[in-house]
């Protein structure tokens, strides 16, 4: 291989995989430096994750997912029943099968590409991320929901956070799973009983503030994040929420040149 790695480092081993037709190859490097810049410090943010937009930050910024399964998922059906109707052991179900492969690899990776995006654009502005720690396994056992969940991929934008902002000097702040970041006035702290999932605004009793629901949990997540390190760093405890710290991913790059993220 004639590429040169993206970190300088000892080359300790390397795993060869194939993938939809494509070859792969994992290269681990012991790097001691990752020369890489730190965040800029734009102020703490405020992560919300949800089905309709992928992420919306407490700046009011909002990112759609690239829905790469529900985008393709006519074409996937269509060569699933392709696959289906050949005879096992024939030259045509072989090629079906790739065909199949195939897609499924571009479904992952335009999914993947995505979440790289801006999990790096989140990582390179801010320094310190508050976002939920949500039970992904519960969300699944939803039949209404578990398609378009499965398809945003939360649980590897949560990583890919969390190890990105380590190398950039920063550190994500996780809040507990029952953090009421939707139902909590960020004005005033007035706490909601119920709110529905359809409801997308609501107006606090206490203050009178109409808030969108996503900007609200969003702000109430940075709030969190903030006190939870002003907390840590008088050594009181991290109270409600934790820090992350995680080992850097290993990083990939594909046989015909081009660079693919770790």
């Amino acid at each position: 291989m004639r590429e040169t790695l993206r970190f300088a480092g000892r080359i300790v081993s390397a795993s060869v995989a194939r993938s939809g037709g494509h070859w792969y190859v994992s290269i681990t490097v012991d790097a001691s430096d990752l020369s890489l810049p730190p965040a800029d410090n734009q102020g703490p943010v405020g992560v919300d994750l949800g089905i309709k937009a992928l992420a919306t930050l407490s700046t009011g910024e909002t990112f759609d997912g690239p829905k790469a399964l529900c985008t393709l998922l006519a074409r996937l059906r269509r060569l699933s029943r392709a696959l289906s109707r050949t005879v096992k052991g024939s030259r045509n179900r072989a090629k079906a099968k790739l065909k199949l492969a195939k897609l499924h690899t571009r479904i992952a990776n335009i999914r993947r590409d995505g979440l790289h995006q801006l999990s790096t654009s989140i990582t390179r502005r801010f320094h310190t991320i508050g976002i939920e720690d949500l039970n992904i396994k519960v969300m699944l056992g939803n039949r209404h929901l578990a398609r378009v969940i499965a398809d945003m991929g939360f649980y590897e934008f949560r990583r890919q956070l969390e190890y990105k902002a380590a190398w950039r000097g920063g550190q994500v702040v996780l809040a507990n799973r029952w953090f009421p970041s939707s139902k909590l006035c960020s004005g005033c702290r007035y706490r909601l009983d119920e709110l529905g999932l359809d409801v997308r605004r609501w107006t606090c009793p206490g203050c009178g503030t109409s808030h969108d629901r996503d900007v609200n949990a969003a702000t109430n997540l940075r709030n969190m994040a903030v006190s939870s390190t002003a907390t840590a760093c008088r050594g009181e405890g991290s109270g409600r929420a934790r820090k992350c710290k995680v080992k850097p991913a290993p990083a990939k790059q594909e046989s015909n040149g081009k660079a693919i993220y770790c």
